[in-house]
């Protein structure tokens, strides 16, 4: 039984984002017989990030919104219909550090730099809470190009829902 599921795992639909607009991250499953997404359709999703990754780890939950592009673009969402945005606050404070930072800190790199780097190059907005981020000693010059500050997580997601963005459960 033990094997059968190793060969299950082997051979199933993933999806590797080779030719996906984030390169390296964000593999999913292809699922073939689903509800159809109108053309229309406009995704505007605020993802909240409050558990850090261990250190010199990817963090998964911001891994989430790479594998949430690919699988739509891939489904036939245009790029353009997808505007992201991703809260940070508590201990993933110190996740959205610029590699040179989290390096001092913690003697690894920052192995989310580049993913972020490339969600903010896919129209996602990155907000750090301000509370969270003073708390653990990040400065707005400390943070990985493009990452704001906001005065706090609740803020940011007060403000992106008067946007028109509703917050992604998981």
């Amino acid at each position: 039984m033990k094997y059968l599921l190793l060969l299950v795992l082997l051979f199933s639909p993933l999806i590797y984002a080779t030719e996906q607009p984030i390169k390296g991250y964000g593999n999913y499953y292809n699922v073939p017989e689903h509800d159809e997404i109108n053309d229309a359709t406009v995704f505007k999703i605020a993802f909240d990030v409050a558990d850090g990754a261990e250190k010199g780890a990817q963090n998964n939950s911001i891994n989430s919104l790479a594998r949430f592009i690919n699988m739509h673009v891939a489904h036939g969402v245009k790029p353009e219909n997808i505007q992201l945005a991703l809260v940070v606050h508590g201990s993933a404070s110190v996740d959205v550090l610029a590699n040179s930072e989290y390096k001092k800190r913690f003697n690894a790199d920052n192995k989310n730099q580049a993913l972020i780097e490339q969600l903010l190059a896919n129209n996602t907005k990155v907000y750090v809470c301000g509370q969270s981020a003073t708390h653990f000693k990040v400065t707005p010059a400390l943070l990985i190009e493009g990452v704001k500050m906001s005065l706090s997580a609740m803020t940011a997601h007060a403000q992106l829902q008067q946007q028109g963005y509703t917050l992604n459960p998981f």
